[in-house]
Protein backbone atom coordinates (compact mmCIF):
# COMPACT_ATOMS: atom_id res chain seq x y z
CA UNK A 1 0.00 0.00 0.00
CA UNK A 2 1.34 3.40 -0.93
CA UNK A 3 2.22 5.84 1.82
CA UNK A 4 0.27 8.96 0.95
CA UNK A 5 1.80 11.03 3.73
CA UNK A 6 3.98 13.83 2.44
CA UNK A 7 7.72 13.44 2.32
CA UNK A 8 9.92 16.14 3.83
CA UNK A 9 9.40 19.21 1.69
CA UNK A 10 12.09 19.68 -0.93
CA UNK A 11 13.63 23.12 -1.30
CA UNK A 12 11.80 25.33 -3.76
CA UNK A 13 13.52 26.15 -7.01
CA UNK A 14 15.32 29.46 -7.34
CA UNK A 15 17.13 30.98 -10.33
CA UNK A 16 20.63 29.54 -10.52
CA UNK A 17 19.83 26.78 -8.01
CA UNK A 18 22.28 23.95 -8.72
CA UNK A 19 20.78 21.45 -6.32
CA UNK A 20 19.27 18.24 -7.65
CA UNK A 21 16.67 16.14 -5.86
CA UNK A 22 17.09 12.38 -6.07
CA UNK A 23 14.65 9.63 -5.18
CA UNK A 24 17.15 6.95 -4.18
CA UNK A 25 15.90 3.42 -3.57
CA UNK A 26 16.81 3.11 -0.80
CA UNK A 27 18.31 6.30 0.62
CA UNK A 28 19.18 5.00 4.10
CA UNK A 29 21.60 2.25 3.04
CA UNK A 30 25.21 2.95 3.97
CA UNK A 31 26.37 2.64 0.35
CA UNK A 32 23.86 5.25 -0.82
CA UNK A 33 24.61 7.61 2.07
CA UNK A 34 28.34 7.41 1.35
CA UNK A 35 27.84 8.21 -2.33
CA UNK A 36 27.08 11.71 -1.11
CA UNK A 37 29.53 14.38 -0.10
CA UNK A 38 30.69 14.01 3.50
CA UNK A 39 29.91 17.66 4.21
CA UNK A 40 26.65 17.54 2.23
CA UNK A 41 28.11 20.23 -0.02
CA UNK A 42 27.50 18.52 -3.37
CA UNK A 43 24.01 19.97 -3.83
CA UNK A 44 22.43 16.50 -4.04
CA UNK A 45 19.30 16.15 -1.94
CA UNK A 46 18.23 12.53 -1.44
CA UNK A 47 14.64 12.06 -0.39
CA UNK A 48 14.03 10.15 2.83
CA UNK A 49 12.78 6.56 2.45
CA UNK A 50 9.00 6.73 2.97
CA UNK A 51 7.58 4.22 5.44
CA UNK A 52 4.72 1.97 4.28
CA UNK A 53 1.35 2.60 5.85
CA UNK A 54 1.07 0.52 9.01
CA UNK A 55 4.81 0.03 9.43
CA UNK A 56 5.88 1.02 12.97
CA UNK A 57 8.56 3.68 13.11
CA UNK A 58 10.70 1.51 15.38
CA UNK A 59 10.55 -1.60 13.21
CA UNK A 60 13.91 -2.96 12.09
CA UNK A 61 12.45 -5.34 9.52
CA UNK A 62 12.84 -4.88 5.78
CA UNK A 63 9.89 -3.45 3.85
CA UNK A 64 9.54 -3.33 0.06
CA UNK A 65 10.44 0.26 -0.87
CA UNK A 66 7.35 2.44 -1.33
CA UNK A 67 9.15 4.46 -4.02
CA UNK A 68 8.97 1.44 -6.35
CA UNK A 69 5.20 1.77 -6.62
CA UNK A 70 3.98 3.62 -9.74
CA UNK A 71 1.32 5.28 -7.59
CA UNK A 72 4.05 6.80 -5.45
CA UNK A 73 5.76 8.18 -8.56
CA UNK A 74 2.46 9.63 -9.77
CA UNK A 75 1.84 11.25 -6.40
CA UNK A 76 5.33 12.62 -5.74
CA UNK A 77 6.90 13.29 -9.15
CA UNK A 78 7.15 17.02 -8.47
CA UNK A 79 9.39 16.34 -5.46
CA UNK A 80 12.34 14.73 -7.28
CA UNK A 81 14.37 15.30 -10.43
CA UNK A 82 16.11 11.92 -10.85
CA UNK A 83 15.13 8.40 -9.78
CA UNK A 84 18.12 6.25 -8.73
CA UNK A 85 17.57 2.54 -8.06
CA UNK A 86 20.09 0.50 -6.06
CA UNK A 87 18.49 -2.34 -4.08
CA UNK A 88 15.18 -3.55 -2.77
CA UNK A 89 13.30 -4.74 -5.85
CA UNK A 90 13.49 -8.46 -4.99
CA UNK A 91 9.70 -8.64 -4.56
CA UNK A 92 8.96 -6.83 -7.83
CA UNK A 93 8.49 -8.98 -10.91
CA UNK A 94 9.27 -7.80 -14.45
CA UNK A 95 5.72 -6.50 -15.00
CA UNK A 96 5.84 -4.38 -11.83
CA UNK A 97 9.24 -2.97 -12.78
CA UNK A 98 7.99 -2.20 -16.27
CA UNK A 99 5.08 -0.32 -14.69
CA UNK A 100 7.58 1.67 -12.61
CA UNK A 101 9.59 2.57 -15.71
CA UNK A 102 6.39 3.61 -17.48
CA UNK A 103 5.42 5.87 -14.58
CA UNK A 104 8.83 7.54 -14.62
CA UNK A 105 8.61 8.08 -18.36
CA UNK A 106 5.11 9.49 -17.99
CA UNK A 107 6.48 12.27 -15.81
CA UNK A 108 9.77 12.74 -17.68
CA UNK A 109 11.93 11.47 -14.82
CA UNK A 110 15.29 9.92 -15.75
CA UNK A 111 16.22 6.54 -14.28
CA UNK A 112 19.69 5.73 -12.98
CA UNK A 113 20.39 2.13 -11.99
CA UNK A 114 23.48 0.98 -10.10
CA UNK A 115 24.06 -2.68 -10.92
CA UNK A 116 25.31 -4.03 -7.62
CA UNK A 117 24.26 -7.63 -8.26
CA UNK A 118 24.31 -9.52 -11.52
CA UNK A 119 23.37 -12.64 -9.53
CA UNK A 120 21.27 -11.90 -6.46
CA UNK A 121 22.95 -13.49 -3.39
CA UNK A 122 19.57 -13.78 -1.63
CA UNK A 123 17.88 -15.90 -4.31
CA UNK A 124 18.68 -19.54 -5.05
CA UNK A 125 17.03 -19.36 -8.46
CA UNK A 126 18.80 -16.76 -10.62
CA UNK A 127 15.90 -16.48 -13.09
CA UNK A 128 13.82 -13.83 -11.25
CA UNK A 129 16.77 -11.47 -10.90
CA UNK A 130 17.78 -12.01 -14.52
CA UNK A 131 14.25 -11.13 -15.58
CA UNK A 132 14.35 -7.97 -13.46
CA UNK A 133 17.68 -6.96 -15.00
CA UNK A 134 16.24 -7.52 -18.47
CA UNK A 135 13.78 -4.72 -17.68
CA UNK A 136 15.99 -2.34 -15.71
CA UNK A 137 19.27 -2.40 -17.61
CA UNK A 138 17.82 -1.58 -21.06
CA UNK A 139 15.42 1.00 -19.57
CA UNK A 140 17.91 2.98 -17.47
CA UNK A 141 19.07 6.34 -18.78
CA UNK A 142 22.42 5.76 -17.07
CA UNK A 143 24.04 2.70 -15.54
CA UNK A 144 26.65 2.52 -12.79
CA UNK A 145 28.49 -0.51 -11.46
CA UNK A 146 31.43 -1.15 -9.13
CA UNK A 147 34.03 -3.07 -11.15
CA UNK A 148 35.33 -3.32 -14.74
CA UNK A 149 34.38 -7.00 -14.86
CA UNK A 150 30.76 -6.23 -14.06
CA UNK A 151 30.77 -3.44 -16.67
CA UNK A 152 32.12 -5.86 -19.27
CA UNK A 153 29.42 -8.40 -18.43
CA UNK A 154 26.75 -5.71 -18.74
CA UNK A 155 28.13 -4.77 -22.16
CA UNK A 156 28.12 -8.41 -23.31
CA UNK A 157 24.62 -9.18 -22.07
CA UNK A 158 22.77 -5.97 -22.90
CA UNK A 159 25.09 -3.92 -25.11
CA UNK A 160 24.96 -1.13 -22.54
CA UNK A 161 27.81 0.93 -21.14
CA UNK A 162 28.06 1.25 -17.36
CA UNK A 163 30.14 3.86 -15.55
CA UNK A 164 32.49 2.18 -13.06
CA UNK A 165 32.63 3.90 -9.66
CA UNK A 166 34.28 2.31 -6.62
CA UNK A 167 32.34 1.32 -3.53
CA UNK A 168 32.81 4.08 -0.92
CA UNK A 169 33.90 3.30 2.62
CA UNK A 170 31.50 1.38 4.87
CA UNK A 171 33.01 1.99 8.30
CA UNK A 172 32.64 5.39 9.94
CA UNK A 173 35.11 7.28 12.07
CA UNK A 174 36.46 6.67 14.70
CA UNK A 175 36.62 3.01 13.64
CA UNK A 176 38.10 3.98 10.29
CA UNK A 177 41.19 5.32 12.05
CA UNK A 178 41.26 3.16 15.16
CA UNK A 179 44.45 1.06 15.59
CA UNK A 180 44.01 -2.67 15.17
CA UNK A 181 44.11 -4.60 18.45
CA UNK A 182 47.40 -6.40 19.16
CA UNK A 183 47.36 -10.20 19.33
CA UNK A 184 49.84 -13.03 19.18
CA UNK A 185 47.71 -15.60 17.37
CA UNK A 186 46.56 -15.87 13.75
CA UNK A 187 42.77 -15.79 13.70
CA UNK A 188 40.64 -16.78 10.73
CA UNK A 189 36.93 -15.99 10.78
CA UNK A 190 33.94 -17.18 8.82
CA UNK A 191 30.62 -15.48 9.53
CA UNK A 192 27.79 -17.75 8.40
CA UNK A 193 25.15 -15.14 9.31
CA UNK A 194 21.74 -16.74 8.66
CA UNK A 195 23.03 -19.03 5.90
CA UNK A 196 22.29 -16.77 2.96
CA UNK A 197 21.50 -18.81 -0.18
CA UNK A 198 24.88 -18.10 -1.77
CA UNK A 199 26.82 -19.54 1.19
CA UNK A 200 28.33 -23.03 1.21
CA UNK A 201 29.47 -22.93 4.82
CA UNK A 202 30.33 -26.51 5.72
CA UNK A 203 32.67 -27.34 2.79
CA UNK A 204 34.68 -24.19 3.49
CA UNK A 205 34.73 -24.68 7.26
CA UNK A 206 35.99 -28.26 6.90
CA UNK A 207 38.99 -27.12 4.86
CA UNK A 208 39.70 -24.23 7.22
CA UNK A 209 39.54 -26.47 10.29
CA UNK A 210 41.86 -29.04 8.76
CA UNK A 211 44.34 -26.42 7.55
CA UNK A 212 44.51 -24.40 10.76
CA UNK A 213 44.90 -27.51 12.89
CA UNK A 214 48.37 -27.82 11.34
CA UNK A 215 49.42 -24.20 11.97
CA UNK A 216 50.90 -23.15 15.31
CA UNK A 217 49.26 -20.27 17.18
CA UNK A 218 46.20 -20.16 14.96
CA UNK A 219 42.44 -20.15 15.61
CA UNK A 220 39.31 -20.61 13.57
CA UNK A 221 36.25 -18.62 14.67
CA UNK A 222 32.86 -19.35 13.12
CA UNK A 223 29.95 -17.02 13.84
CA UNK A 224 26.33 -17.87 13.10
CA UNK A 225 22.98 -16.31 13.96
CA UNK A 226 20.87 -18.01 16.61
CA UNK A 227 17.90 -18.24 14.28
CA UNK A 228 19.68 -21.04 12.41
CA UNK A 229 18.82 -23.18 15.43
CA UNK A 230 15.23 -21.93 15.75
CA UNK A 231 12.67 -24.39 14.29
CA UNK A 232 10.30 -21.50 13.67
CA UNK A 233 12.79 -19.43 11.69
CA UNK A 234 13.20 -19.33 7.93
CA UNK A 235 16.95 -19.87 8.40
CA UNK A 236 16.51 -23.09 10.44
CA UNK A 237 19.26 -25.55 9.46
CA UNK A 238 19.89 -28.05 12.28
CA UNK A 239 22.29 -30.23 10.27
CA UNK A 240 24.64 -27.31 9.69
CA UNK A 241 24.54 -26.28 13.31
CA UNK A 242 25.07 -29.86 14.52
CA UNK A 243 28.25 -30.25 12.47
CA UNK A 244 29.62 -26.88 13.57
CA UNK A 245 28.96 -27.78 17.19
CA UNK A 246 30.66 -31.14 16.71
CA UNK A 247 33.75 -29.47 15.23
CA UNK A 248 33.78 -27.03 18.15
CA UNK A 249 33.52 -29.90 20.64
CA UNK A 250 36.62 -31.44 19.04
CA UNK A 251 38.51 -28.19 19.53
CA UNK A 252 38.79 -27.46 15.80
CA UNK A 253 36.98 -24.14 15.94
CA UNK A 254 35.39 -21.60 18.25
CA UNK A 255 31.66 -21.34 17.54
CA UNK A 256 29.81 -18.12 18.41
CA UNK A 257 26.01 -18.29 18.18
CA UNK A 258 24.47 -14.84 18.55
CA UNK A 259 21.80 -12.45 17.36
CA UNK A 260 22.50 -9.85 14.66
CA UNK A 261 25.48 -7.65 15.52
CA UNK A 262 25.13 -3.90 15.52
CA UNK A 263 27.75 -1.91 13.63
CA UNK A 264 30.07 -1.35 16.57
CA UNK A 265 30.05 -5.05 17.50
CA UNK A 266 30.57 -6.04 13.86
CA UNK A 267 33.56 -3.75 13.44
CA UNK A 268 35.05 -5.09 16.69
CA UNK A 269 34.58 -8.64 15.41
CA UNK A 270 36.20 -7.93 12.04
CA UNK A 271 39.08 -6.04 13.63
CA UNK A 272 39.81 -9.13 15.73
CA UNK A 273 40.46 -11.25 12.64
CA UNK A 274 43.57 -11.60 10.54
CA UNK A 275 41.62 -13.20 7.70
CA UNK A 276 37.91 -13.18 6.90
CA UNK A 277 36.81 -15.95 4.53
CA UNK A 278 33.76 -15.42 2.30
CA UNK A 279 32.06 -18.80 1.64
CA UNK A 280 30.10 -17.62 -1.39
CA UNK A 281 29.22 -19.79 -4.38
CA UNK A 282 27.71 -16.94 -6.40
CA UNK A 283 27.46 -13.18 -6.21
CA UNK A 284 28.94 -10.05 -7.74
CA UNK A 285 30.24 -7.50 -5.22
CA UNK A 286 30.64 -7.33 -1.44
CA UNK A 287 30.12 -4.63 1.16
CA UNK A 288 31.67 -7.02 3.71
CA UNK A 289 34.94 -6.93 1.75
CA UNK A 290 34.83 -3.13 1.79
CA UNK A 291 34.37 -3.07 5.58
CA UNK A 292 37.37 -5.36 5.96
CA UNK A 293 39.40 -3.02 3.75
CA UNK A 294 38.40 -0.14 6.01
CA UNK A 295 39.55 -2.04 9.11
CA UNK A 296 42.69 -3.72 7.78
CA UNK A 297 41.40 -7.30 7.87
CA UNK A 298 42.57 -9.44 4.96
CA UNK A 299 39.89 -11.26 2.94
CA UNK A 300 39.88 -14.57 1.13
CA UNK A 301 37.16 -14.28 -1.52
CA UNK A 302 35.87 -16.79 -4.07
CA UNK A 303 36.57 -16.52 -7.77
CA UNK A 304 32.87 -16.21 -8.60
CA UNK A 305 31.79 -12.61 -9.05
CA UNK A 306 34.19 -9.66 -9.18
CA UNK A 307 35.39 -9.44 -5.58
CA UNK A 308 39.07 -9.41 -6.51
CA UNK A 309 38.47 -6.30 -8.64
CA UNK A 310 36.98 -4.39 -5.72
CA UNK A 311 39.90 -4.41 -3.31
CA UNK A 312 43.12 -6.39 -2.73
CA UNK A 313 42.27 -9.86 -1.47
CA UNK A 314 43.30 -13.49 -1.66
CA UNK A 315 41.26 -15.69 -3.99
CA UNK A 316 40.15 -19.30 -4.02
CA UNK A 317 38.01 -21.32 -6.39
CA UNK A 318 34.37 -21.58 -5.42
CA UNK A 319 31.26 -21.31 -7.55
CA UNK A 320 27.89 -22.96 -8.01
CA UNK A 321 28.95 -24.88 -11.10
CA UNK A 322 32.27 -26.35 -9.99
CA UNK A 323 32.04 -26.28 -6.21
CA UNK A 324 34.94 -25.62 -3.87
CA UNK A 325 38.57 -25.91 -4.97
CA UNK A 326 39.95 -27.09 -1.64
CA UNK A 327 43.60 -26.73 -2.59
CA UNK A 328 43.23 -23.10 -3.62
CA UNK A 329 41.45 -22.30 -0.35
CA UNK A 330 44.17 -24.02 1.62
CA UNK A 331 46.81 -22.08 -0.36
CA UNK A 332 45.06 -18.78 0.37
CA UNK A 333 45.02 -19.48 4.11
CA UNK A 334 48.68 -20.51 4.12
CA UNK A 335 49.61 -17.36 2.19
CA UNK A 336 47.78 -15.19 4.70
CA UNK A 337 49.43 -17.03 7.59
CA UNK A 338 52.88 -16.59 6.05
CA UNK A 339 52.66 -12.96 4.88
CA UNK A 340 49.99 -11.43 7.18
CA UNK A 341 48.81 -8.98 4.46
CA UNK A 342 47.83 -5.52 5.70
CA UNK A 343 45.67 -4.04 2.95
CA UNK A 344 44.08 -1.32 5.00
CA UNK A 345 42.65 1.83 3.45
CA UNK A 346 43.87 5.07 4.91
CA UNK A 347 41.24 7.47 6.17
CA UNK A 348 42.61 10.12 3.83
CA UNK A 349 42.34 7.83 0.81
CA UNK A 350 38.79 6.81 1.71
CA UNK A 351 37.79 10.45 2.25
CA UNK A 352 39.22 11.47 -1.13
CA UNK A 353 37.60 8.48 -2.82
CA UNK A 354 34.20 9.30 -1.33
CA UNK A 355 34.51 12.89 -2.49
CA UNK A 356 35.31 11.72 -6.03
CA UNK A 357 32.37 9.30 -6.03
CA UNK A 358 30.07 12.07 -4.81
CA UNK A 359 31.26 14.41 -7.58
CA UNK A 360 30.70 11.70 -10.19
CA UNK A 361 27.14 11.14 -8.99
CA UNK A 362 26.44 14.87 -8.88
CA UNK A 363 27.73 15.37 -12.41
CA UNK A 364 25.71 12.43 -13.73
CA UNK A 365 22.53 13.73 -12.10
CA UNK A 366 23.06 17.22 -13.51
CA UNK A 367 23.71 15.78 -16.97
CA UNK A 368 20.31 14.08 -16.84
CA UNK A 369 18.51 17.03 -15.25
CA UNK A 370 19.21 20.17 -17.17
Amino acid sequence: MTDQTALPTSPSRRPGDRSVRVASVPSGHVYVRHCGDEEAADGVIRLTDPRPNGAPSTSGRWWPPVMLEPAWVDGHHTEFDVFHLHFGFDAQGPAALDDLVTALRRHGKPLVYTVHDLHNPHQVDPAPHRAALDVLVPAADRLITLTPGAADEIARRWNRKATVLPHPHVVERPHLTRPRPPRDRFRVGLHAKSLRPNMAVLPVVRVLAETLAELPDSDLQVNIHREVGDPGAHAYAPAVLDELRALAARGLLHLHEHDYLDDDALWDYLSGLDLSVLPYTFGTHSGWLEACHDLGTAVAAPTCGYYAQQRPCLSFGNDAENGLDEESLRAAVLEAYRTRPAWRASAAARTAERAAVARAHRDLYHELHR
